[in-house]
């Protein structure tokens, strides 16, 4: 990361040397305002987000308090169990597992993390070779790249804090372009690791979401498009809705004290809104610094102008810094979000869809990193290219969705 960081800047750096050389005099001047300008972003967008961020995790404390997420992951272990064989011997594995990944369909992004490292902590008591990664934890890691997520409250609170005029519009594009990186990724695992996937249990859930979201966006297709673009983001308000409603049903049920756990859990978003500061004042700023310096332009002109000889529609290239950030860095692929937002216009096309590729995929490098770093993994055999085919299959899928949507 420390690399990519240094390059942005360099680079930035080298094309305000060569906007000067060739004549242009407030190139330098053109850089560094932008450089201030980002940190301002950076600093403005977080503190907007204090109020979001807070209310969100105060709502998913709910889920954890009242075990719904335990609920969850009990309904999805028989499904895991058919992708992983090895959680068939192990139960408390198996329940790590699945904790983690229902943690990533309820959006709980605090929880997910460190159930995803008793998970693979847990993976590994078996491991014969503890350095060389089983077909077990490359499934896992997988599934954590790519996995479904019911709930992308990040991606949406940015759309608002934008000055969306619906944020939720879009939450079906998002969830069908995530749902194919996931089916990508499993698919392509489970024929390296020749895991049969005619099981009825598998079909059924795969063909059971695959009809639902087709008939959802085959809805939405067939309607005028000013009514299929309102019952796009009336679908994702709707869910948003039906998941508060559930943690609040569940924390009834389960007689958790719902105002103060609900303030316990928002008081960890007003500190994650301020954590998220130097991390977006450091991609703001070197993006920036690729903007002004017209490097990033002039890699992006390069694309447009292949596309165009192909004759294929160039709208999406302004949203592709999204998807070449998005495998190697979470904050970077939030900055440039950000960026394509700011210069684009949040209700763009070019703003919705980088949006969709943010919360289409996770962060596979990053995932590979500190899952398999942690318990002192060092072979990944083909765990990083599964990871990156099940990216690329969501990102362009994101691209297509978006263009199906609102282009």
């Amino acid at each position: 990361m420390h690399r990519l960081f240094t390059g942005f800047f360099l680079i930035g750096i080298l094309g305000a040397l060569g906007q000067l050389l060739s004549g242009d005099l407030e190139a330098p001047a053109r850089v560094v305002a932008a450089l201030w300008r980002a940190a301002d972003l950076a600093v403005e967008v977080s503190l907007g987000l204090i109020g979001v961020l807070a209310l969100w995790s105060g709502l998913f404390r709910l889920a954890e308090e009242s075990r719904l997420a335990d609920r969850l992951a009990g309904a999805v272990r028989p499904l895991l169990a058919r992708l992983m064989p090895s959680l068939r011997r192990d139960p408390a594995a198996g329940a790590a597992v699945s904790m983690n990944l229902a943690a990533n369909m309820l959006g709980l992004d605090n929880a997910a993390t460190p159930l995803g490292l008793k998970a693979m902590e847990a993976l590994q008591a078996d491991n014969p070779r503890p350095r060389r990664a089983t077909d077990s934890q490359i499934m896992f890691l997988v599934l954590n790249t790519s996995s479904v997520t019911l709930v992308p409250v990040t991606v949406l609170l940015y759309r608002a804090q934008q000055g969306a005029a619906d944020p939720a519009a879009v939450y079906l594009p998002m969830l069908m372009a995530t749902t194919v990186s996931t089916f990508v990724g499993v698919a392509l695992t489970a024929r390296v690791q020749r895991i049969p996937l005619r099981d009825p249990l598998l079909l059924a859930v795969a063909g059971g979401w695959l009809a639902l979201l087709g008939l959802l966006a085959l809805g939405i297709w067939l309607a005028p498009p000013a009514l299929g673009s309102t019952l796009s983001g009336l679908l994702g308000n709707g869910i948003l809705l039906a998941v508060i409603a559930a943690f609040f049903w569940a924390a009834w049920r389960a007689r958790v004290d719902s105002y103060d756990c609900f303030v316990e859990g928002a008081k960890e978003g007003f500190h994650l809104a301020v954590k998220l500061i130097p991390y977006l004042v450091a991609m703001l700023a070197a993006i920036a610094m690729l903007r002004a310096s017209g490097a990033l332009e002039l890699f992006l002109d390069g694309i447009r102008h292949g596309v165009a000889a192909l004759g294929w529609d160039t709208r999406f290239v302004d949203a592709l810094p999204v998807a070449l950030l998005k495998p190697l860095s979470g904050s970077g692929a939030r900055a440039a979000m950000l960026d394509v937002m700011q210069s684009q216009g949040v209700d763009s096309l070019a703003g919705k869809m980088a949006a969709v590729m943010q919360g289409s995929t996770e962060t596979t490098f990053y995932v590979l990193a500190v899952y398999f770093g942690s318990v002192g993994i060092r072979d990944m055999r083909y765990a990083l290219w599964c990871g990156l085919g099940a990216d690329l299959a969501g990102l362009v899928a994101a691209i297509g969705l978006s263009y199906l949507f609102f282009g």
